[in-house]
């Protein structure tokens, strides 16, 4: 099955895909979305997640390889941009693995790259336990607070998260906590910025930093007064960053 995805901008303009984190969807970029109205911009959602979610089971690998056959109809002859958050970050990083000459520009923002199989071992389990608070408003309303989701866009969240199922979130919590650059990121030569929020957690910080000396064509950044969702806590902040990013400028 395809994706479901959504163009906004210029047909004409150079490619730019969004890929979202896990439990949100393609609306987590909307803000971006007027900020590059000069681009083409595609949005899907990932499988599993929003509008995709009668999709195959979720695995980063596979999502990558949708991705990669979106961005191969979309962006012949163009200049492609590829920006991904948390998990949509880790997918990132296997489309550059996989395709090192595919994308001109890439931002990976928050992406989770060193394993943790013995805290993975305690937490599912506890996932299966804690599952139905996910229907509970007052503990969405506090997940979404860590996300920095608007208020504006609470309903939509919390709507999908009560629509996923638990081996759903097994599966994207497993892929997520199990995740590591493949070796053949090292070749990707795409122009790569790397940000992490001063806020997150030290394993967010150390995987930030492990992927920018993996390889030679990345740029790191720690983003000062932030924790994990740079892109919905600063939006206006994150996009400059990028664009600046694209367009050679100093960061």
């Amino acid at each position: 099955m395809t994706l479901y995805f959504e163009e906004h901008g210029c047909s004409e303009g150079p490619l730019i895909v969004f890929l979202h984190g896990g439990g949100v969807s393609g609306w987590m970029w909307d803000q971006q979305l007027s900020y590059f109205r000069d681009y083409q911009c595609i949005v899907p959602d990932l499988p599993e997640h929003g509008r995709s979610k009668g999709e195959d089971h979720f695995s980063i690998l596979s999502s990558a390889e949708k991705v990669i056959e979106l961005i191969r109809d979309k962006g012949k002859g163009k200049q492609v941009v590829l920006i991904g958050f948390s998990l949509g970050a880790q997918i990132t990083i296997q489309i550059l693995s996989m395709r090192p000459e595919l994308i001109d520009h890439a931002v990976i923002n928050s992406a989770l790259a060193k394993p943790m199989p013995h805290g993975w071992k305690f937490l599912k389990p506890f996932i299966k336990i804690s599952h139905p608070l996910i229907k509970w408003r007052p503990f969405s309303k506090l997940q979404a607070k860590v996300l920095y989701i608007q208020e504006d866009d609470f309903e939509k969240y919390y709507k999908e998260n009560c629509a996923m199922e638990q081996g759903t979130l097994i599966r994207i919590l497993e892929e997520n906590m199990s995740f590591k650059a493949p070796s053949e990121f090292k070749l990707a030569s795409s122009n790569i910025l790397v940000t992490v929020g001063e806020n997150e957690n030290s394993l967010m910080k150390k995987s930030a930093k492990e992927i920018v000396n993996s390889n030679p064509n990345c740029h790191g950044v720690l983003v000062s007064g932030v924790g994990h969702g740079f892109p919905l806590a600063k939006p206006e902040l994150f996009s400059k960053m990028v664009k600046d990013w694209i367009e050679g400028n100093a960061i």
